[in-house]
């Protein structure tokens, strides 16, 4: 098959491209060209001496032929289609390997050893530039060709070529032969293979045309779908939001009810408190009063112990009845408003005045208790259904801190474990780092032993017993954690220093 760079649409090739690649051959064959020529001459003149002494009249015909092509030589070289001028270079190429070694024109004679089908691909610029400029290589080439052809090879040499023949092959043979009226024949070609040429461009246009409608319809059907689709997401994503919006108005609704009510009973709350401060302040002074009727009473008593046995045996009685009464109610009073022990007695207040009556003051002192003394403990565990919770390390590290923490742990639940034996109470004990604890021996019945969770401390986990309590029950938290003092004091709880439980343990 001829190439595209190698063939114009000029000719077989560019005048100037085939003169380039064979001006060399044609140049170093000039001379047996020129032989070639002269023989095809004296050819000639031997056709005129026979056609004087009366020669055959099929030569006549021959003659005159050549005679005709030769001046059809010398006007312009046709522009030959693409498909045309392909088909003159296999066909010369195919011939080209039938033809006899002296037949064939030197710069051909290499083309002539290759491959068929290289012979075409690699030789096209030769077999061009010689079609052109050798009239005998091409009317030898045309004689071979055309007998190869057989009928239709025939019927080109009779200037009839069938109409039903490859118009290709016709142009094809046409141009190598070229008969009468050639030029025509080729011209025709070149307009059936043009026609046919724009037929099928505008065909294959319709069938790009017809696709394109055809996916335009079906990408217009998708997208209705998709609209659809969209459509019926749109109106539930609608729904939707006014669900969400209705439901938000319904929130919005119930927060400001919420805050309403929050806000009533902070109110209640403040009033209830107003309520409970003036009360407390009432019992503290009646209190007051008491005692200071109950001082009173201890100095009368104490300086009437002339009078007479009945009498005092009289007035002990209503003093007893009196303390009776007091204790209880101070008891009551000291639950329902969590107060701590005091550590100073109101007693305490009025010792100067009554520094002459030694026995009396030091009556006084007798009744006041340290901040870690251990009765103060006792006191406390002897309340109605009391709860104990005690800060474990706090209280092991500051009275046995020189032994191993399991050490520790072991013996503070030891002791622990008498107590709660001892006063009922309910005791907790809680030590931080449950994540560091493999196991831990067995616990005696009654003492409850917990473990902060990691990221949790003890003293939180304190705070969250305290509040888990319900108000009015006494709740005894030991521990020397200010901290912790002040927090579950807020919350109504008695703090107590771990001195204190390290004392009432060394007291049992």
């Amino acid at each position: 098959m001829l190439e595209r760079d190698d063939v114009d649409r000029g000719g077989i090739l560019p005048a100037a491209e085939t003169n380039d690649r064979a001006h060399t051959d044609i140049r170093a064959d000039g001379r047996d060209r020129a032989e070639a020529d002269d023989r095809a001459h004296g050819d000639v003149g031997a056709h005129d001496d026979d056609q004087a002494r009366g020669g055959d009249p099929a030569r006549d015909d021959d003659q005159a032929r050549d005679v005709d092509q030769a001046g059809d030589d010398d006007q312009a070289e046709p522009t030959l289609p693409e498909p045309v001028r392909a088909r003159v270079i296999a066909l010369v190429a195919t011939a080209l390997g039938g033809m006899p070694a002296d037949e064939v024109p030197p710069p051909l004679r290499r083309v002539a050893q290759f491959a068929p089908n290289r012979r075409a691909r690699m030789g096209a610029p030769a077999i061009a530039a010689q079609l052109r400029a050798d009239l005998v290589f091409r009317q030898r080439v045309a004689e071979r060709v055309l007998d190869a052809a057989g009928e239709l090879g025939a019927a080109i040499r009779d200037g009839t070529p069938p109409g039903a023949a490859d118009p290709v092959d016709v142009a094809a043979l046409t141009y190598l032969a070229r008969p009468a009226g050639w030029r025509e024949v080729l011209g025709e070609v070149t307009e059936r293979l043009r026609t046919d040429a724009e037929n099928a461009a505008v065909a294959e246009r319709l069938r790009a045309a017809e696709h394109q409608v055809i996916r335009a319809e079906h990408e217009r059907a998708v997208a209705k779908v998709e609209a659809e689709k969209l459509r019926d997401e749109l109106t539930r994503l609608r729904a939707e939001a006014d669900a969400l919006r209705d439901q938000v108005r319904s929130l919005t609704r119930s927060l400001r009810e919420a805050k309403a009510a929050e806000k009533r009973a902070n109110e209640l709350l403040a009033t209830e408190r107003g309520r409970a401060a003036r009360a407390a302040a009432e019992a503290e002074a009646e209190l007051r009063r008491v005692r200071a009727r109950l001082i009173e009473a201890e100095l009368a008593a104490t300086g009437s112990r002339a009078a007479a046995k009945e009498a005092r045996a009289v007035d002990d009685a209503r003093l007893w009845l009196l303390l009776e009464t007091i204790g209880q109610a101070a008891v009551g009073l000291r639950r329902e408003l969590a107060l701590e022990p005091a550590t100073i007695l109101p007693a305490d207040h009025v010792a100067a005045t009554m520094a002459q009556r030694a026995d009396a003051v030091g009556r006084a002192s007798a009744r006041a208790l340290e901040a870690d003394d251990p009765a103060r403990l006792d006191q406390l565990l002897a309340l109605p259904r009391v709860h104990l919770i005690v800060d474990g390390y706090n209280v092991t590290k500051r009275g046995f801190g020189d032994l191993s923490l399991e050490q520790q742990r072991s013996r503070l639940v030891a002791a622990l474990a008498g107590i709660a034996a001892q006063s009922g109470a309910e005791t907790t004990v809680v030590f931080d780092g449950a994540d560091k604890i493999n196991a831990m021996p067995g616990i005696p019945r009654g003492l409850r032993v917990l473990f902060s969770r990691k990221g949790e401390t003890a003293d939180e986990l304190i705070r969250a017993l305290v509040r888990a309590e319900p108000p009015g029950r006494p709740v005894v938290v030991i521990s020397s954690d200010r901290e912790v003092a002040d927090g579950v004091r807020r919350h109504g709880a008695y703090p107590l220093s771990s001195d204190t439980l390290l004392r009432r343990i060394a007291r049992s």
